[in-house]
């Protein structure tokens, strides 16, 4: 069973992940990327799929032309948890600012 994040790992996450913020109106995590162009966009994109889909875990994203959204949260406990810390370092590892 996946369990939420605790008070302890929630309070780590400013300085874990500083490019992410929580979401104001549900318990999930954000952020937000713009590139040259589409072509740059998707190839992020692709490169973020090939990652979650090794780790089981998949994002919420939205992609209009250069920007791409990605918001993390686990279904399975209603809530953010360690996959999502996972995932978001992972993203952060393909494009760190």
């Amino acid at each position: 069973m996946i369990k939420p994040l605790n008070s302890d790992q929630r309070a780590e996450l400013a300085k874990n992940l500083p490019h992410w913020s929580i979401l104001p109106d549900r318990d999930a995590i954000f952020r937000q990327f713009r590139f040259a162009n589409f072509r740059q966009a998707f190839a992020f994109m692709t490169e973020v799929a090939l990652i979650a889909e090794k780790m089981d875990h998949h994002p919420e994203w939205l992609n209009v032309y250069n920007r791409v959204d990605i918001v993390l949260t686990t279904h399975d406990c209603d809530g953010l948890s360690q996959r999502d810390l996972a995932l978001a370092a992972a993203i952060d590892a393909l494009r760190p600012q």
